[in-house]
């Protein structure tokens, strides 16, 4: 291995090691257990109770089509508000600037967050649909196409996601700001076909929630776990598998470029004088 390669396969290893610690605390932290369980018990008594309810022009019960939606859900909510609450937690503790002294120590945070909300969103999603299993009927869990449709859909979905919340990240200055996006994101789950078919909401909204991954990732979801006749109530009556893969993609490809930007410049404008100062305000704010 050459010299110049040599310390970036350190920091990846050593990042990924830490990735894992971490996840593995997770586990052990009660708060954070509380993170993994409630949200998902909330989810699943809601889509319990949908259970009775109809899709609209079909006999399918609305709870089991609204589970691959929340799969979708969560996932990007791990993408975007976990990985972005994360960040600005860190920058306000100094855990970011001990990661920039140290060589290469960067990369080592970055892929160590990666591997530590991937963990947490496979965790998530895991909890919704192991119980969504036995409650709800319907579910196309059967073929080996719908665990590689549910596979790719997962994956993309991360990639594209993640680097959009750690763009967030960098921006917010601190981690009271986090509502900033948190509300325009929950706004965004409302309106992208989540808990009800989109093809019910006015034109203009659909159009909206094609923008954002949010929908393609609950249309995805769906695509994965849901019977072929349930498409018929989708907008073009069509799972879109190529349009899908577009537009995750495509976010994708602009998070990817943009976040390592953003994060070198907040990289550069950390210090030890910065750290100190919002951990000043954070104290006058307690006190």
């Amino acid at each position: 291995m050459s010299p110049t390669v040599r310390p970036l396969f350190v920091a990846a290893r050593a990042g990924l090691s830490r990735g894992r610690i971490e996840l593995r605390q997770s586990f052990t932290n009660a708060e954070t257990l509380w993170g993994y369980f409630f949200p998902t018990a909330i989810l699943l008594v809601v889509m319990f109770f949908l259970r009775g309810a109809e899709v609209p022009g079909t006999n399918f019960s609305l709870g089991a089509q609204t589970l691959p939606s929340t799969l979708g859900m969560t996932v990007a909510f791990g993408g975007l508000v976990s990985v972005a609450s994360i960040l600005t937690i860190e920058r306000e503790d100094g855990t970011l600037l001990r990661a920039k002294a140290t060589p290469n120590g960067m990369l080592g945070y970055l892929i160590s967050k990666i591997t530590l909300v991937a963990g947490m969103t496979l965790v998530s999603v895991a909890l919704l649909l192991l119980p969504g299993i036995f409650l709800f009927d319907g579910l196309m869990l059967g073929s080996v196409g719908a665990w590689v449709t549910l596979a790719w859909v997962l994956l993309i979905g991360m990639v594209a996601t993640m680097p959009i919340g750690a763009v967030f990240g960098s921006l917010l200055s601190n981690p009271r700001n986090l509502g900033l996006i948190m509300l325009p994101i929950m706004g965004l789950i409302a309106t992208s076909g989540i808990f009800y078919p989109i093809t019910a909401l006015p034109g203009w909204v659909q159009g909206l929630a094609h923008v954002f991954p949010i929908y393609w990732l609950g249309l995805g979801m769906r695509s994965a776990l849901l019977p072929d006749a349930m498409a018929a109530v989708e907008i073009g009556q069509s799972w879109r598998h190529l349009e899908t893969l577009l537009a995750l993609g495509a976010w994708a490809v602009v998070g990817l470029v943009l976040a390592p930007v953003v994060l070198r410049r907040m990289a550069r404008r950390e210090s030890g004088s910065s750290v100190a100062a919002r951990r000043e305000k954070a104290l006058q704010r307690v006190t």
